[in-house]
């Protein structure tokens, strides 16, 4: 197979298949030279402008910017960065709506200008071929220079795609479809510029051959450019037939080399790169001037266009705003298309602004649009496949699309389809051919898209898990590392592996609480199931009675007289009287009140004859109904029952042998016993009694027998208080009775004291004994 350039340089002119030969409506605009249009007040400029991702944003709302400057920045040569169209402030950035027929909103940076159009600081470079090539491709990138053919795809990205790989650089001046003029108009009017930007385009990539192709319907551009070029060798000027779309890429190529681009290939896969004349405009412009892509030539025509022609239009620059400098007249009949007639879209708002994609502004009238034809079953006549260029099978597609068939789209080559619209143009069904494979297309990209997605998030998450992976197996062998370290150091320091041995006393301990452990349930009478506390409770009575003994055992010692030797024990009496107390208050807690009262008449009673009461018989009175509420409510506190009552048996046969000092002492350890049972948080002050006890102790013959029965009977009275927790107006009356007492001893009747211990006994007993039903 021939070489390109070999095919190239025969200069025969290959005509592709299909295509078509519409109106060219050309001279409605391209007779006077380009002008420039009015700054607006307001610049909506998108951030994304170009086949490619969106860039960061560089500015806020409310900073002023400068012409030139750039709005945001990519991080790479597919992210394009805008820039401000003039100099004013930031007003917002947020949602506009965008110059497509949907209607759709993008993100959008609102400038208000000032009307200075101020530029920023630019470094102009006069001497190109001085800098090194990929300088010169960074200036190009940071212009923010896209192509202004139609595909707006990043120029810096393609020309570093291609270097090297380059031997025919075409430059594309066809312009083939009806209408639009702008290159047509540039060619002529700037052609110096535009084939400066060409020569650094030879430059970078280093082709052996560089060709400029023009349509014959422009015959002013092609002899201005002869002129231009002088006879140079370096470009060449080659004219072709016109016929729609032989500006397109693929179709440019095969009319000048004959050679085809490979299906999802690229031109300079062929040894191919092609760029537009508004593209080499744009070079010249960032390389050599240092002026970025801000403004571009739009023509704007249509019988509804007063003044038509070709104007220099800054990006972002409102539709409406540009289409009333050229005596617009907006009539909602007719649509306003953004390019051509074959390839252009309808704009739904002419709010949207101008963007590098847009070449032409057509407002036709009655006698240029008509209402679009129903449309109709196809026929199967093939108009569209026989005017297809790319040699595609629109009928087919067309059903696939439909029917949402995006396998067999595929198949049918939906990606190679150029969009020109021809078969659109041709069918005789009125079919809108063109807006079906649109439709297609974006629906294939969109589930492309989101496979790719959902397969690079698959591979971060295996890429993680693998990481995670491998940084707990790090973790495992290092912990494991310093675990037989310590172990090694340990087994030096003390012959034992001690992680060893500390795991075997742990199991011995589980082993051992798992055997000894006894489940007990007990169910309360509404049926709760309560927490069996028996051995708790048991441990803490024999400290109660360990620490009481050694209380008992120590005020022994440090007593000095003979006597006390035979008081020890009384002593034990008392403290095991006063042990039986307490257990009895806390089985009878709910009765007790009852016993209290019959004791606090027995005490009020004391009032009007306290001589006739023998202090010892009251004494044992109380002692023994202590005892046997005790042993009621204990449930098997035998053996302290027992103990209290041999005492007061004791006391019944000698009712002398029980001596008040003794008493006394065991009334005050009764009510500090009763307190500390009682736990619930009601303190109760004994300094009283224990003052009494203390004087005892310092003088026996000091305490009063009778005043030593009184103390008694405040005690008991007391610790029913802290059991019943509401019987302090009664502690109280007992109190003031005793200080009567204290007043006037000789009030206490002792027949009357009998009867009322009496009835706390008899009371005492049945309240344990209904206690005792209860709890079984």
């Amino acid at each position: 197979m021939a070489d390109v350039l070999t095919r190239f340089k025969s200069g025969k002119i290959w005509d592709f298949k299909g295509g078509i030969h519409p109106p060219e409506m050309k001279s409605q605009s391209n007779q006077s030279p380009i002008q420039q249009s009015e700054l607006a007040n307001d610049f909506y400029v998108p951030i994304k402008q170009h086949a490619g991702s969106a860039g960061n944003v560089l500015v806020k709302e409310g900073d002023y910017v400068l012409k030139g400057q750039p709005l945001t920045q990519g991080d790479g040569l597919r992210t394009l960065p805008v820039h401000a169209p003039t100099s004013g402030t930031i007003k917002f950035i947020e949602k506009h709506v965008a110059p497509h027929p949907s209607g759709l909103t993008e993100d959008m940076i609102h400038i208000q200008a000032d009307g200075l159009d101020k530029w920023r600081e630019q470094f102009p470079l006069e001497e190109f071929f001085t800098q090194p090539v990929e300088q010169l491709i960074d200036r190009i990138y940071q212009a923010g220079v896209a192509g202004l053919g139609g595909a707006v795809f990043p120029t810096a990205a393609k020309i570093q795609s291609a270097e090297k790989k380059v031997k025919l650089l075409i430059i594309n001046g066809a312009e083939c479809e009806p209408y639009i003029t702008c290159d047509d108009r540039l060619m002529r009017d700037y052609t110096d510029e535009m084939i400066e930007g060409i020569r650094i385009l030879r430059y970078i990539l280093r082709p052996e051959k560089v060709v400029i192709a023009v349509e014959d319907n422009k015959p002013e551009a092609i002899q201005v450019i002869q002129q231009s070029l002088h006879g140079a060798n370096d470009i060449e000027l080659r004219v072709i037939p016109t016929k729609y779309p032989s500006g397109a890429a693929k179709q440019l190529i095969y009319l000048l080399t004959g050679m085809e681009v490979p299906s999802g290939g690229r031109s300079y896969d062929i040894g191919v790169l092609m760029h537009n004349v508004g593209t080499a405009f744009a070079v010249k412009r960032a390389v050599i001037d240092d002026e970025p892509l801000i403004e571009r030539v739009v023509t704007l025509t249509g019988d509804k266009i007063s003044e038509k022609g070709n104007y220099w239009v800054r990006l972002g620059t409102p539709v409406d705003h540009l289409l009333a400098q050229v005596g617009y007249q907006y009539d909602e009949r007719f649509p306003v298309f953004a390019g051509g007639p074959m390839m252009g879209l309808q704009l739904s708002d002419l709010n949207a602004p101008v963007t590098k994609l847009i070449n032409c502004l057509l407002a036709p009238d009655h006698f240029e649009y008509g209402e679009p034809e129903p449309e109709q079953s196809c026929i199967r006549c093939s108009a569209c496949s026989d005017a297809c260029p790319v040699n595609l099978m629109p009928q087919q597609l067309y059903w696939y699309a439909r029917s949402e068939d995006h396998q067999k789209s595929e198949e049918y080559c939906l990606k190679d389809c150029i969009e020109c619209g021809v078969c659109a143009y041709v069918c005789p069904s009125h079919i809108p051919l063109i807006q079906y494979f649109r439709q297609e297309k974006a629906k294939i990209w969109e589930i492309k898209e989101k496979a790719k997605k959902a397969e690079e998030a698959k591979i971060r998450f295996e890429a993680k898990q693998a990481r995670m992976e491998r940084e707990e197996q790090e973790r495992k062998a290092r912990s494991q590392r310093a675990a037989e370290a310590r172990r090694e150091e340990l087994a030096k320091q003390k012959g034992e592996d001690p992680v060893k041995a500390a795991l075997e006393r742990l199991k011995a301990k589980q082993a051992g609480s798992a055997d000894n452990k006894e489940t007990k349930t007990i169910v309360s009478e509404k049926g709760k199931i309560l927490p069996d506390n028996h051995e708790l409770m048991e441990q803490r009575k024999a400290r109660r009675l360990a620490k009481q003994q050694a209380q008992a055992g120590t005020s022994t010692v440090t007593d000095t007289t003979p006597s006390q030797t035979d008081e020890k024990e009384a002593k034990k009496a008392a403290v095991a009287a006063a042990l039986a107390r307490a257990k009895a208050k806390k089985a009878a807690a709910q009765v007790e009140s009852t016993a209290t009262n019959s004791i606090e008449s027995a005490v009020e009673k004391t009032d009007e004859n306290s001589t006739a009461l023998d202090p010892k018989k009251a004494a044992v009175a109380a002692a023994i109904a202590r005892a046997k509420a005790k042993k009621a409510a204990a449930q098997g506190e035998a053996v302290t029952t027992n103990t209290a009552e041999s005492a007061v048996e004791k006391t019944d046969e000698n009712p002398t042998a029980l001596d008040p000092k003794k008493a006394a002492v065991a009334a005050a350890i009764a009510r500090a016993k009763a307190k500390k049972a009682a736990a619930q948080g009601e303190t109760i002050t004994t300094n009283e009694t224990e003052s009494v006890v203390e004087k005892t102790d310092e003088n026996p013959t000091a305490l009063d027998p009778k005043k030593a029965a009184v103390a008694a009977a405040i005690a008991r009275a007391k610790a029913k208080k802290a059991v019943a927790q509401t019987e302090i107006v009664t502690t109280n009356e007992t109190e003031s009775a005793v200080e009567k007492t204290d007043e006037n001893p000789t009030a206490l009747d002792p027949k009357k004291a009998a009867i009322a211990a009496a009835i706390a006994k008899a009371k005492a007993k049945k309240a344990a004994a209904e206690a005792a039903k209860e709890t079984e």
